[in-house]
């Protein structure tokens, strides 16, 4: 009789278990994934710039300031959704925007940052996408807070927009130019 009794709640046992999974898991940030490079050095790259192929933009174009660096690409619809927010970002003049276009055509590139407004100080074309895995990125958009030690310091998965930006980038770029200024 126990024996039964025991058998028929580990159905129960298994639902309110699994239930327990799905609600913590609701209240997850899908756009927060840990990062493999989280406070280390970005990885060392070298790649022809979009709009000059006869020029390199390397890892060392990230040092000495605090920037951000964009990975997008000209068939990412987020991308679009983000763009004027990284426009915006780019007329306020407060950190520099570098970029890597990943997995995408030179000339839709060059057409589409024409069409819609260039926000980046420099942008590599990484057609293969081989520096952005060595970036871990999953997918477009993605954007990275690099202090002026060329340390990834923040990893945005997904679309930047004015929330994202006012609470939780540019506090965050505040505090490491302040410690720039302090040092």
């Amino acid at each position: 009789m126990k024996l039964k009794f025991i058998i028929s709640l580990v159905p129960l046992l298994l639902f309110i278990l699994l239930a327990i999974f799905l609600w913590r898991g609701l209240h997850n940030d899908p756009h927060h994934v840990p990062s493999a490079l989280m406070n280390k050095p970005v990885p060392q790259f070298s790649l022809y710039k979009l709009a000059k192929p006869e020029q390199t933009f390397t890892n060392k174009a990230l040092l000495g300031h605090v920037s951000l660096l964009n990975v997008w690409a000209s068939w990412c619809i987020t991308c679009r959704v983000e763009h004027p927010v990284l426009m915006d970002i780019a007329r306020q003049n407060i950190v520099p925007i570098y970029s890597l276009d990943y997995k995408d055509q030179r000339q839709r590139a060059q057409h589409w940052l024409s069409q819609y407004g260039n926000p980046y100080q420099q942008t590599g074309f990484d057609k293969d996408g081989r520096v952005a895995i060595n970036f871990g990125v999953y997918g477009t958009p993605e954007t990275f807070v690099i202090d002026r030690h060329g340390v990834v310091r923040y990893k945005l998965i997904g679309a930047i927009n004015h929330e994202i930006w006012q609470n939780t980038i540019l506090p965050l770029i505040n505090k490491l130019t302040a410690e720039k200024k302090q040092s």
